[in-house]
């Protein structure tokens, strides 16, 4: 059983890994894109500063002149501002300023694109030395080059998402799974417990019928009851018991009053009643028996047979807190959780499978909630148990 669970955890953490490798290889292959359309749009800005520095310089081909309108006009995507030397905007390009601005709020619209393009791009300088000035060019990445940078994050976010997509169904595919096995295992179960319970109770009529054995015969007959509430909680999982308005003091007393019948003097047992005397609750009698005996055994075992255990009744949040505490070993924190996984047991003998029906009882059956409320090592363990009240109760 830990094979398969360990196989099963291995295959997430493979589609997990494959989905984060994918992910990376996106993003190291897209900001290399990136990278090389940078490289291209800041040449290309070189190219418009000796275009202009060669149209302005005296010395060049006044034809020039043509050609850097022509390298200018190719620009449609490079936000690019050219500034004197007193960073006074000269001329612009791709910069969107509303037709209806003025001179002063175009030049402060400029102003503020200037300060945000230095934060990206130092200025390219334009030098002339001969002519005794300077122009600055500022830019930015275009509008193109950008939607690019941020296109491996939302690569990524849509992988993650299918990524999640396929956990929570590989989860759900294999929760489904275990609910069939769990609900055919129960229910072959009843099924045999069906043939021999059928002959003892044959036989204990017919030891009542001999004075001698009478007594034998009761106490044979409780524990024949005892076997048809059983049978009855295997007949139950998988299908939909009809829950009855119960006294939830009541209903822990019987389980209790059971259990103290048939375990040594040397564990104890106390109900502390913090609820009304006729507080009720909605369960399935025999289910709700199965969740408070398997985990007072628990207990018990944890204990090794010497202690005490303490259920507390309050009222949580207008819900029912049923607190079963133990006084024995206790759960490292780091298992609160692990403690309802199947096969999951610190006994040589044990199956791991207690605490794993009394969850899917507690939590499928009765739409409550069941958790480690607290623990500590060598002073024991508390389990609560959360369930909705009575409908008596909520018309109160």
């Amino acid at each position: 059983m830990f094979d398969i669970y360990n196989n099963k955890s291995k295959f997430k953490i493979a589609i997990l890994v494959i989905s984060l490798l994918v992910g990376i290889g996106s993003i190291y292959y897209t900001q290399t894109l990136v990278n090389k359309l940078a490289q291209r749009e800041q040449k290309l800005i070189d190219l418009y500063a000796k275009g202009l520095q060669y149209a302005v310089d005296p010395k060049t081909n006044s034809d020039l002149t043509f050609l850097f309108q022509e390298i200018l006009d190719s620009n449609s995507t490079i936000p690019v501002i050219l500034t004197d030397e007193k960073g006074t905007p000269q001329s612009y390009l791709n910069i969107d300023i509303p037709k209806t601005a003025t001179e002063k709020e175009k030049e402060k619209l400029l102003l503020k694109e200037i300060e945000e393009m230095k934060s990206i791009y130092p200025p390219i300088v334009i030098d002339y030395s001969e002519l005794g000035f300077k122009n600055y060019i500022y830019y930015k990445n275009s509008h193109f080059l950008t939607q690019l940078m941020y296109y491996p994050y939302i690569q990524l976010s849509i992988i993650a998402a299918l990524a999640i997509i396929a956990y929570v169904a590989f989860s759900y595919s294999r929760n489904a799974e275990q609910n069939r096995v769990w609900v055919g295992l129960a229910k072959e179960t009843a099924h045999q417990l069906g043939t021999p319970l059928s002959s003892l109770i044959a036989w204990v009529e017919l030891l009542k019928s001999m004075p001698e054995n009478h007594d034998t015969a009761i106490e044979l007959q409780k524990d024949v009851q005892r076997l048809e509430m059983i049978t009855a909680r295997f007949s139950n999982i998988g299908s939909s018991p009809a829950p009855t308005e119960e006294n939830i003091y009541n209903a822990v007393k019987d389980v209790i009053d059971y259990l103290d019948s048939r375990t040594s003097d040397k564990v104890s047992f106390e109900i502390v009643q913090q609820v009304p005397a006729d507080t009720t609750i909605r369960i399935n009698k025999p289910l709700f028996d199965w969740v408070l005996e398997n985990i007072c055994k628990n207990g018990i075992d944890a204990m090794d047979g010497v202690g005490k255990i303490t259920i507390r009744i309050s009222e949580v949040n207008k819900k029912i807190a049923i607190d079963i505490s133990d006084t024995g070993k206790g759960i490292p924190r780091s298992k609160f959780k692990d403690v309802f996984k199947p096969g999951y047991t610190t006994k040589k003998r044990g199956w791991g499978l207690g605490l794993t029906l009394v969850k899917r009882i507690v939590e499928n059956y009765h739409h409550g909630k069941i958790f480690v409320l607290e623990s500590e090592a060598g002073k024991g363990t508390t389990f609560r148990v959360l369930m909705e009240k009575g409908e008596e109760n909520k018309e109160k």
